[in-house]
């Protein structure tokens, strides 16, 4: 590695959720929905794919915008469109096929389109629309929700994957009339289209696709039970739930993502939770899955024990897979900044797959991708925090919330804010074996604590604030609190003996 790596691990004014990586000949390719800084909505700006050496990770470029929404020709009637989470597959003739789902802002409930496809001769080069996914006879495909499609090419046979969740499936007997009715207005269906798909039209689904990457050949069919409530909500939306499966309290709800690995497959997912990434195996493609696991969550939700209460972050959307890149396992995952689920960044941690095929969860980091604890000595921009709580933070937000602590900017300046007493914010890991000193540059007025010491920050505009290293491991964590006050961080430096 020719430098180091932290999450997010791509340039701090990008904004790419939703990561699906793949590697393809000698390099890894990002996937991903494109958020905009301190955007209004999901996925307002077109895809762009980054990528890097797998031999290198710490070195991510584009080559700039590989596809856009308006490329589609359905994008007239979206209002405004959005691209929701995309995947991508090299098909058998060499090309590289881009599986998508179009959005927008304009009906009820918003314009959700088929699964849409384009095509390139590379992996990261221009995309150029190919079609819609269809049927035998020319009818696009809406079984089930189109939704975050995923595509796999297992041995020569090309298998996608999509569908979502909500409680129209599972609504009172009295409800659903009119809930059919609100349904079939926002994903294009009729009420008698809706009634004729027995089991609902909720749920992962698997598919078959012909050489041409368009035409399905077999399905769709639901690969997990749709109803995975075990929330309060959904306990209110439902009436009887369905018992025997494993999935109450991580079920099914958007994200779809599949690996095969030897001979079993890993579906990896956005669980109900919304927060976690979970996954379920099996020896076939397209039913019999087996719930393992959560992967990772954004707030470290039930890594060691931990409650959904005691988050760590702001949490939120989260969605992802796993890769294996230069020999070693990642999860891609992303985290919420600004105070909302519209400026989304990618992250990844190393995981390990056990003898069993079980991953166990893990820790939300700073260092990530970059094989070992960051340097001891250097500069680092303060919004590379894995943990920022008050205590009680909340979780999702179509509008940011007002007063938590949060990742932000203003023009290129991107900080810390609202960072009141009681607010924690850590870094995990550094190598502090030779470090000495921690300097702060930060603004507002209070007291900043590191380990057993404090400063009193006290001035309007960025100041430099000296604390002494808390420890001296080779992997330990930075953590400070605020204790009285209220401040904003820019960054901070370590700095060793002699500095």
């Amino acid at each position: 590695m020719k430098q180091q790596v932290f999450n997010p691990f791509l340039p701090l004014d990008t904004y790419i959720p939703d990561g699906e990586p793949h590697v393809f000949g000698d390099r890894v390719y990002l996937y991903g929905s494109h958020d905009k800084e301190g955007g209004e909505t999901y996925c307002m700006l077109d895809y762009e794919v980054w990528s890097a050496p797998i031999t290198d990770l710490s070195d991510w470029s584009k080559k700039g915008t590989s596809y856009s929404a308006k490329q589609d020709p359905l994008s007239e009637k979206t209002g405004r469109p959005y691209l929701y989470a995309p995947d991508c597959v090299r098909g058998n003739d060499g090309k590289y096929y881009l599986y998508y789902c179009l959005s927008g802002d304009k009906g009820v409930g918003g314009y959700y389109g088929p699964v849409g496809v384009a095509v390139c001769d590379t992996p990261d080069g221009k995309f150029e629309f190919l079609g819609h996914v269809r049927f035998s006879d020319g009818t696009v495909c809406y079984r089930f929700v189109p939704f975050d499609p995923a595509v796999i090419n297992d041995d020569g046979t090309i298998r996608l994957y999509y569908g979502t969740w909500y409680p129209f499936d599972q609504t009172p007997f009295f409800m659903r009339p009119v809930m059919r009715r609100i349904e079939a207005k926002m994903f294009g269906k009729s009420v008698k289209d809706i009634k004729r798909e027995k089991g609902g039209v909720m749920g992962p689904v698997c598919c078959t696709l012909a050489d041409d990457m368009l035409t399905i050949t077999d399905g769709p069919r639901r690969i997990l039970p749709a109803d995975t409530r075990g929330t309060s909500f959904e306990c209110k939306m439902s009436s009887k739930p369905v018992e025997g499966h494993q999935l109450i309290g991580h079920g099914f709800f958007e994200g779809s993502s599949m690996r095969k690995i030897g001979d079993t497959y890993y579906f990896i997912y956005s669980s109900t939770n919304n927060h976690e990434l979970c996954y379920a195996t099996s020896k076939y493609p397209d039913r019999d899955f087996t719930y393992r696991g959560t992967i990772v969550s954004n707030g470290d939700v039930g890594y060691n024990g931990r409650r959904e209460r005691d988050r760590l972050n702001h949490t939120g959307t989260t969605h992802g897979s796993i890769e294996k890149i230069n020999g070693q396992w990642y999860v891609f995952y992303h985290r919420e900044t600004h105070g909302t689920d519209y400026s989304r960044q990618a992250c990844a941690e190393p995981i390990q797959i056990l003898a069993d095929g079980s991953i166990p969860q893990v820790e939300i980091t700073s260092c990530g991708l970059n094989g070992g604890p960051l340097k001891g000595v250097g500069e680092y921009p303060a919004v590379i925090c894995c943990n920022l709580t008050n205590g009680h933070m909340p979780h999702g937000g179509n509008a940011a919330f007002a007063g938590i602590p949060m990742i932000t900017n203003r023009g290129e300046e991107r900080f810390l804010t609202a960072l009141k007493a009681g607010v924690m914010f850590a870094y995990k890991y550094f190598d502090l074996s030779g470090t000495r000193e921690v300097v702060v540059t930060a603004r507002g007025k209070g007291v900043l604590s590191l380990g057993e010491a404090s400063v009193k920050v006290d001035s309007p505009d960025w100041k430099e604030y000296r604390l002494p290293a808390p420890s001296h491991g080779a992997r330990d964590a930075l953590t400070f609190h605020v204790t009285e006050g209220e401040m904003e961080v820019l960054k901070f430096a370590l700095q060793g003996e002699g500095a």
